[in-house]
């Protein structure tokens, strides 16, 4: 399966990821503070294990950042 995370194209040897374990592969020690988006639509949280991704989507993962 190939993917656009963060503007870079991905591929991964599955026929189906939730967003879940899309995370769990890509970045499984920082999940927390970040927000993600499949194909501009916002994710919330509660839905990223029922949430499948499909071939040649675009998943936008946004980290939380402390400042002023």
């Amino acid at each position: 399966m190939e993917l656009k995370i963060n503007q870079q194209i991905k591929q991964f040897n599955a026929e189906s990821l939730s967003i879940q374990s899309l995370l769990d592969l890509e970045i499984p020690n920082k999940q927390n503070g970040i927000a993600v988006a499949l194909n501009n639509n916002v994710v919330p949280k509660a839905n990223w294990n029922q949430q499948l991704v499909s071939e040649t989507d675009e998943i936008l993962i946004i980290s939380a950042t402390q400042g002023g």
